[in-house]
């Protein structure tokens, strides 16, 4: 299997990259030969844009050295890259060539292969679906320690299929050949508000069904102010703003009803203020902001800082002193039908005390099965994004919110990102995320079971 993957024509004789990635993916299968029988095993990274604990494993594979991007190919609008490239690499990649990624999630520090492998989704999800509908194939290092190359089409269709939304309990992606798509120069924005959340959704609605975009996406800032986002690709603009340092992107969104932005900054608008989760880090002082520089104001930045908070528990010694329970931290992605999306918000505003909320809409490319999320390929959904800490009630559950918000969402027939803590007890799990065809993966592609289980991780491990 590994020289198969290794010495495909058009994947390892390109470049002298593509030649070290031969050696390389041999090294890091060797580490995992050598790791102790039924250690578990987790990716040794410095940086995770995940929202909940790591597991307590402690043999870590070194993956650091697979941030290459192989080859663009302009001609047939396709990139091969490895899979711990960002998507700030990538783009600087592409957009020389006029082309990008068909979505490009909000977060430069984001890999291609941790949004195939845990999914992501941004305001060109509405015609493009998520980063794992634009992969053509995936060169994974398995649990096993096999080296496969999985297409839709081949004998690991299953492990191609069911890798999206397996956070790396299968296997971890080496390497990805993806689709690309052309760009223009500049987009144009409009933000147009609403005050009535069914007039917001089926707006939304029409606009995703119609194509008047070619990037749909909005913000919530509170039951009778809501923004609809559009962005259309151009030519020529008659000037362009700047978020990426004394500006705030998200509040232009109240103040501005069209904005113009170079495609670049459009693609990265929220990565500067980490969407508007700057604020509670003091950020967004200006005289902060003057200080810190552009090139400190991006969110692998804010990472650290939070990093350093969960090492050192800071703000729970602080609480304690004062003799404050614990906030709740409410850090989720959640899909539902379009036509229940107002339902959801209403709900959201009486129990769950946070503001903005971003949205997003998002519809299957096509009809092909994601077995591990899957979703009705007939549908549009809205995803709301929030991300925040809310007191706790006296006397309730320290998960309530979050408990509460996995209730609402199962009631109205969406899903939930696994990025995030979640509170599933295992039947719950296991019927929301297939469990059926999960265990039949994990027993092909890792049957010593040298990866954690994707229970144990996703809700377990906390």
């Amino acid at each position: 299997m590994c020289g198969m993957a290794l010495n495909e024509p058009g994947v390892g004789d390109r470049t002298p990259a593509a030649t070290g990635h031969q050696a390389r993916v041999a090294a890091l299968r060797a580490q995992l030969a050598a790791l102790p029988e039924g250690a578990p095993v987790r990716l040794a990274k410095r940086t995770s844009n995940l929202f909940r604990p790591r597991g307590t494993a402690t043999d870590g594979l070194d993956v650091s050295g697979f941030r290459h991007v192989l080859e663009v190919d302009a001609h047939t609008r396709t990139a091969d890259v490895e899979g711990m490239v960002t998507y700030e690499q990538l783009v600087d990649a592409t957009l020389p060539h006029g082309l990008m990624p068909l979505v490009v999630p909000q977060l430069k520090t984001i890999t291609l292969g941790g949004a195939v492998t845990g999914l992501g989704i941004e305001s060109s999800s509405f015609r493009n679906g998520m980063p794992h509908e634009s992969v053509l194939e995936l060169e994974i290092l398995t649990g096993a320690g096999e080296i496969v190359v999985a297409r839709p089409d081949n004998e690991h269709s299953d492990l191609f299929f069911g890798f999206p939304n397996s956070y790396g309990t299968l296997g971890y992606a080496l390497r990805l050949r993806i689709e690309l798509e052309p760009v223009r120069p500049y987009v144009q924005l409009r933000h147009l508000r609403y005050t009535d959340a069914g007039e917001y959704f089926a707006e939304l609605e029409r606009v995703c069904s119609l194509g008047e975009a070619d990037f749909v996406d909005g913000t919530v800032f509170g039951p009778r102010e809501q923004y609809l986002t559009l962005g259309t690709f151009t030519d020529e603009v008659p000037g362009t703003s700047d978020y990426t340092w004394l500006d705030i992107y998200y509040k232009s969104i109240r103040q501005r009803t069209t904005d113009h932005l170079h495609t670049r900054d459009y693609l990265w608008r929220w990565d500067t203020d980490w969407f508007w989760c700057s604020r509670a880090l003091g950020v967004q002082n200006r005289l902060v902001r003057l200080l810190a520089g552009p090139k400190l104001l991006r969110s692998d930045t804010y990472w650290k800082i939070i990093a350093f908070e969960r090492r050192h528990r800071l703000t729970a010694r602080l609480n304690r002193a004062l003799g404050k329970p614990p906030p709740e931290a409410v850090v989720q992605d959640i899909e539902v039908p379009v036509e229940r999306a107002a339902k959801f918000l209403d709900f959201f505003h009486r129990e769950i005390p946070i503001s903005p909320v971003w949205i997003c809409p998002v519809k299957q490319r096509d009809r092909r099965r994601w077995p591990l999320y899957e979703l009705d390929p007939d549908t549009l959904y809205v995803n709301f994004g929030f991300w925040a800490t809310v007191p706790a009630k006296p006397g309730q559950d320290v998960a309530g919110h979050n408990r509460l918000i996995e209730r609402t969402v199962t009631e109205l027939g969406g899903r939930k990102s696994l990025y995030s803590e979640s509170f599933y007890d295992p039947e719950e799990f296991w019927r929301l995320y297939n469990g059926t065809a999960y265990r039949s993966l994990k027993q092909r592609y890792d049957p010593q079971r040298k990866l954690l289980d994707l229970y144990d991780k996703c809700v377990k491990a906390r």
